[in-house]
């Protein structure tokens, strides 16, 4: 979700030139697969396509191709860390929610999992706020 929206808002401010953005797996278990329904769904809600979505893998490459390698939860940043040879000397990877300035939510927090909680608003929410917050950096 994160990736279409982040695309979305860019869009909108007419940015598109200034950035390069895409999402990958820390895992192997969606490689090839398109965006999850129920995302796909919520993303339509608000107008926003991810139509022709591969998931792909991550790889070691990635670090040295973008500016900021974004993960939405702990297990994601532990998976990143290690794609990219188990360190990030140049502060890189993130969490999500870390990048919301004075959030509700306590810094280090996990973005809401939609496959276990089922909760597509909040993780709409959590991912939202936090590309907003990206983009005005």
């Amino acid at each position: 979700m994160a990736e279409f929206v982040m695309k979305h808002l860019v869009e909108q401010a007419q940015l598109t030139d200034q950035y390069l953005i895409e999402s990958a797996a820390t895992s192997t278990e969606e490689i090839g697969n398109p965006v999850y329904p129920p995302a796909r769904r919520k993303l339509a809600e608000h107008g926003i396509s991810c139509n022709g979505h591969a998931a792909r893998q991550m790889t070691r490459a990635d670090y040295n191709r973008y500016d900021l390698l974004v993960g939405m939860d702990s297990a994601n940043i532990r998976n990143m860390t290690r794609i990219c040879g188990g360190s990030d000397p140049e502060g890189k990877i993130v969490k999500l929610l870390d990048l919301i300035p004075h959030s509700d939510r306590r810094y280090g927090c996990d973005v809401s999992d939609p496959w276990y909680t089922g909760d597509f608003d909040a993780t709409w929410h959590d991912v939202l706020s936090c590309c907003q917050a990206l983009l005005r950096k």
